[in-house]
């Protein structure tokens, strides 16, 4: 098991749920817009955001950003420690810095003391084209160069007395992904923000990020995630929440089972199926529920259900807790289902 450590009001790490994030397309120094920004990714589930932090007005923003949103605030800062020192002082709940595109050492100290000092957190880490000069010529870009310089930027914090810090090691290649952060994984227990790094629009980026990000929480692999995508963050959050939902490692949600494109079926079964995930998306509560097609998979997959309807050629049956509870009309299918549906959400 990982580590814990604090960001702000939340945990990442030791045992605590997957924290998803999302970055904002607005500077800090845009106040109203990235305040907006940030309470849409809240209400999309989103725990942690991050912003950039390019000069001397974004960093003195964030005091007043933390005053209008209730998730934790990450700085992402490169090249200039002295932001950094100012993001700190300023509120930020932790920063994402690598030590070694901040300047002297003397410049790393500051902001290790400056990080103790109001017990911050740090993210640092690598992607695969960032990887540290001396490891790209040893060991060519693979899994090894990729974590070993993540770790030498950790070892560089450790030096002067930082130990909250959370490590990435991303790539746009999944199987490179993959193999870097269970790499990664067997050699420290700090927590690990999982993603694939320039992952592509929204409907390829899903799927890689998918496929990575899925693949490593199933072997108890990651504390944290970003669905990196060319696309509104909104969108990114809505990504993780569903890796996380498919995972069953996200509490609270309503999983709604559906039957697949099908000859079978003689009933709009499809649109009524995306009617229904609509209505139960925002819902907090454990449930599961089945819209089902015809008579084929259709009852047993109901009756696994807490809610579930099976449809045929003329008549669609409810099922409750596995037990018909009434037969209707093919007609009446959506009035009857959804009002034994929105009994089961309130």
């Amino acid at each position: 098991m990982s580590k814990k450590v604090k960001i702000g009001s939340c945990y990442i790490g030791g045992g605590e749920g997957v924290k998803v994030q999302s970055m904002t397309t607005f500077k800090p120094s845009d106040i109203d817009n990235t305040v907006n920004q940030i309470k849409l990714l809240e209400n999309a589930g989103c725990d942690i955001v991050r912003f950039s932090i390019l000069n001397e007005d974004d960093a003195k923003a964030i005091k007043i950003i933390k005053n209008h949103v209730n998730i934790p605030l990450v700085a992402d800062i490169h090249f200039n420690y002295k932001l950094a020192i100012s993001a700190i002082e300023n509120g930020i709940d932790k920063i994402r810095i690598n030590p070694g595109n901040i300047g002297s050492e003397d410049n790393v100290k500051a902001v290790a003391d400056a990080v103790k000092a109001h017990n911050v957190a740090v993210r640092v880490g690598s992607n695969t084209g960032s990887i540290e000069k001396e490891f790209l010529s040893k060991y060519g870009k693979n899994e090894v160069s990729l974590v070993e310089s993540a770790l030498k930027n950790v070892a560089v914090l450790e030096k002067h007395g930082v130990n909250d810090i959370v490590i990435s090691v991303k790539a746009s290649d999944v199987k490179l992904m993959i193999k870097s952060y269970e790499y990664l994984a067997s050699k420290t227990d700090y927590p690990l923000h999982l993603g694939v790094t320039e992952a592509g629009t929204e409907h390829d980026g899903i799927i890689k990020n998918s496929i990575g990000i899925g693949s490593l929480l199933s072997k108890g692999i990651g504390d944290t995630l970003r669905v990196s995508l060319s696309a509104d963050p909104v969108k990114e959050i809505e990504a993780g929440v569903s890796i996380l939902k498919a995972l069953d490692m996200y509490d609270g949600f309503v999983r709604v089972v559906a039957c697949p494109t099908c000859g079978r079926c003689e009933w709009d079964c499809m649109a009524f199926a995306n009617k229904v995930n609509d209505l139960c998306k925002t819902a907090k509560t454990n449930l599961k529920v089945a819209v089902m097609g015809c008579v084929v998979n259709g009852p047993g997959e109901a009756m696994d259900a807490d809610l579930g309807i099976a449809g045929g050629k003329d008549c669609a049956v409810i099922f409750k807790n596995g037990v018909i509870s009434k037969k209707i009309k093919i007609e009446d299918i959506e009035s009857e289902f959804i009002k034994e549906l929105k009994n089961c959400l309130k």
